[in-house]
């Protein structure tokens, strides 16, 4: 069965997975989520590694749109290679009762890394084989800017243009949107604050 998506706000046109994965936002100014949300067995889940359970959760929401082979591939080729823990998510005990979970095995060692850096790769499978390519506009007070241009750094069908407020963020996150050597990553700083960058990104699209 392949799953339809509604905007939040209920003025938006029904949509498939593809066709949300290329919108963004619904035109409404609302979210896409599911017209019926599928049913997953969690107890199914225990055992396995992160890259299979990530495919169990979402495929149901893909099925019709990104053949199982790819889909596995895609989502095996992103947890394997772009995270530094064997585990991807580990969860470490501190006490008896108490476990943590670290979200910071990313290349940018932001929690972001953890959707972006397989959001990048859906993005550039969809438009390959639609034959297109997209320009994304974003603005960032740090860490979302750094990962979403790790996640599309080596996009053969993506643009990417970041603003971020000069010396409002992190030395860190600087470097890791200032420093990357790819043809299809611009990063501009602005005088101003994240709103001012926001409003830059609202005013151009």
């Amino acid at each position: 069965m392949t799953i339809r998506f509604i905007s939040t706000r209920g003025d938006a046109t029904e949509k498939t997975f593809t066709e949300v994965l290329l919108s963004g936002m619904a035109p409404d100014g609302g979210l896409y989520v599911p017209v019926q949300w599928p049913s997953i067995d969690v107890r199914a889940l225990d055992g396995l590694s992160y890259a299979d359970i990530a495919f169990r959760v979402m495929q149901p929401f893909v099925e019709g749109e990104i053949p199982d082979d790819d889909l596995r591939s895609i989502i095996a080729e992103v947890y394997d290679r772009n995270f530094d823990h064997k585990a991807v998510a580990p969860l470490v005990q501190l006490d008896s009762s108490l476990w943590v979970m670290e979200l910071f095995h990313g290349p940018t060692i932001a929690f972001k890394d953890y959707a972006l850096q397989l959001l990048g790769r859906l993005f550039d499978y969809v438009l390959e084989k639609r034959g297109e390519r997209v320009t994304i506009v974003g603005a960032t007070s740090g860490d979302t800017g750094s990962a979403a241009i790790e996640a599309c750094k080596t996009c053969r069908n993506i643009d990417i243009f970041i603003l971020h407020p000069e010396g409002r963020t992190s030395e860190v996150q600087r470097k890791q949107m200032t420093t990357v050597d790819s043809p299809n990553v611009f990063n501009i700083a602005l005088q101003g604050n994240f709103d001012d960058c926001q409003n830059a990104v609202i005013l151009d699209s």
